[in-house]
C-alpha cells in the first residue's frame, strides 16, 4: 500500500470517527466544563448575578445537614433496583429461553412496558398505588387492608423501586435472552451426562457464559439508577420528609425550586464522581468474575 493509500485511508476513519467526537466535545465535554465553572460561582437568576465564590460551594456540601439523608436514599434505591432488575431480568430470561407455547406473546408482554412512555408509566401507577387505588382493591379482595404506599418512607421507597424495576425489566431481559441463546447447547449435554443438576449446570455454565451480559447490565443498571428523576418527581416529590430524595432530584431542587444554580452545579459533580468512580469498580472487578477478562 502506497503513502497516498494509507493517507486517504486515515482520513476516511477521521471522517468516520468526526460526527462522534463532534458530538461527544458538544453534548458531553463542554457541559461537564461550563457545570465545574458554575460550581465555582453563586448563579442567582431572579437577582441576574454571578459571583466568583471559589471553593465555598463544595464547602456547603460537605456541611448540608439533608446530603447523608440524600445520599441514603440514593443508595437504597440504587441496591434496590440493581438487586431487583437484575434478579428478575435473570429469571424472566431463563424461563423464556425454554420451548414454551405462546412464547413470543410472554417476550412481548415483559417487554412492552420499556417502549411505554416513563411519564404515562408513572402516573398510572401514582393512582394504583393511592390508598384506594388499584392495588389496595386488590388487596382487600383477599382481606388485606393495604395501607397508602407512596405516604410511608418504606413502602414509598419499596414502591418507587418496583414501578422501576416493572418497567426496565424488560430491556435487561432481552439483553440476558440473547446470551443464553448464545451459549453452546453441547455444553449442558456433556453435563447432564456426567450427572450435573439444574442447579449446577445454571451456576457452573450459565453464569460464566452470559457473565460479559451481566457486566453490561449491571453498568448499564446501576448508572441508570443514579438518574432517576421522573419517578420521584411524580410519584413521591421525594417525600414523605426526604425518605425518597435522591441526589439527581436533590439537585433538581436546589436549583430549579431554588435557585442555587451554583450549589446544584457542585452536586451535579458529586453525581458524576460518583458515577464514574463505580463504573471504574465494575470495570476493574470484571477481571476477577468475567470469564473472557481472566
Amino acid at each position: 500500500m502506497t503513502l497516498r493509500q494509507r493517507t486517504a485511508d486515515r482520513l476516511v476513519g477521521y471522517l468516520f470517527v468526526t460526527p462522534q467526537l463532534v458530538g461527544s466535545a458538544v453534548f458531553v465535554f463542554l457541559p461537564l466544563c461550563l457545570v465545574f465553572w458554575y460550581s465555582l460561582h453563586e448563579w442567582n437568576v431572579l437577582a441576574d448575578s454571578f459571583e466568583y465564590v471559589g471553593a465555598e460551594n463544595y464547602q456547603a456540601l460537605l456541611d448540608d445537614p439533608s446530603l447523608p439523608s440524600v445520599l441514603r436514599a440514593t443508595g437504597l434505591f440504587s441496591v434496590g433496583l440493581v438487586v431487583f432488575n437484575l434478579l428478575l431480568a435473570l429469571l424472566l430470561a431463563v424461563l423464556l429461553n425454554q420451548k414454551l407455547r405462546g412464547l413470543t406473546v410472554y417476550r412481548t408482554l415483559f417487554f412492552s412496558p420499556v417502549v411505554v412512555s416513563l411519564v404515562a408509566w408513572t402516573i398510572v401507577w401514582g393512582f394504583l398505588l393511592q390508598s384506594n387505588g388499584g392495588v389496595n382493591g386488590l388487596l382487600a379482595t383477599i382481606g388485606v387492608d393495604g395501607p397508602n404506599w407512596l405516604r410511608n418512607g418504606t413502602s414509598a421507597m419499596v414502591s418507587v423501586v418496583a414501578v422501576q424495576v416493572f418497567k426496565n425489566v424488560g430491556l435487561n431481559m432481552v439483553l440476558f435472552l440473547a446470551a443464553l441463546q448464545g451459549v453452546p447447547f453441547e455444553l449442558y449435554e456433556a453435563a447432564q451426562l456426567d450427572g450435573a443438576s439444574a442447579w449446577s449446570r445454571f451456576h457452573r455454565i450459565t453464569v460464566p457464559m452470559i457473565s460479559p451480559t451481566i457486566l453490561l447490565t449491571s453498568i448499564i443498571t446501576v448508572v441508570g439508577s443514579l438518574q432517576v428523576f421522573a419517578q420521584i418527581a411524580v410519584l413521591t416529590q421525594g417525600g414523605p420528609g426526604t425518605s425518597t430524595t435522591v441526589l439527581v432530584y436533590y439537585l433538581y431542587q436546589q436549583a430549579f425550586q431554588f435557585h442555587h444554580f451554583g450549589y446544584g452545579s457542585t452536586l451535579a459533580i458529586l453525581l458524576f464522581v460518583i458515577v464514574l468512580v463505580l463504573t471504574l469498580v465494575q470495570w476493574q472487578l470484571r477481571k476477577r468474575w468475567v470469564v473472557h477478562e481472566q
